[in-house]
């Protein structure tokens, strides 16, 4: 599947401003779960979209063009020996959930990293998100390790279980 294939009744497409109002919306949402970040509010669209790199980052629509989801990758150092790394997130709308969106985007991901030269893509995730740790287990991503006690969220200290996928295409 390329970028803007579709699978499943999933159709993944670039991010752009026209996304912006759900793409956000879906972030706030999983933010109030309680088990996706440690941010507490959604950015502006102006920050994300100034954080976010613009190659990296796909939108999930439905047949009608509803935004299902969407993962978004980010810079992990401007040191010249981390140029291929990348840290990504991933978020589905809770009605979208079972429905093949976060494989369908963490697949394209996978296309634009390893087209790009990007040898690593890695994330933090809680441990108790158990569903993004078995789609990101199916997407080829493999557990480094646990990050004990990494930050408060909401006044808890919370673990965070780093995962990475290497790119088996470049070496």
């Amino acid at each position: 599947m390329d970028s803007t294939g579709d699978r499943a009744g999933v159709r993944v497409v670039p991010m752009g401003e026209e996304h912006a109002g759900p793409v956000l919306a879906i972030y706030q949402a999983g933010i109030d779960e309680g088990d996706a970040t440690f941010e507490t509010a959604a950015p502006t669209w102006e920050a994300f979209d100034a954080a976010k790199l613009r190659e990296h980052r796909f939108a999930a629509l439905d047949a009608d063009g509803s935004v299902l989801g969407w993962v978004a990758a980010t810079r992990v150092s401007d040191r010249c020996a981390y140029a291929g790394v990348v840290e990504h997130s991933v978020y589905v709308h809770p009605g979208a959930r079972g429905r093949g969106v976060a494989s369908a985007l963490l697949a394209a991901l996978s296309d634009s990293t390893e087209a790009a030269g990007v040898w690593t893509v890695q994330a933090g995730i809680f441990p108790e998100n158990a569903a993004s740790l078995a789609v990101h287990r199916r997407a080829g991503f493999r557990v480094i390790g646990v990050r004990e006690r990494i930050g408060r969220h909401h006044g808890v200290w919370r673990d965070v279980v780093l995962v990475e996928r290497r790119s088996p295409a470049i070496r």
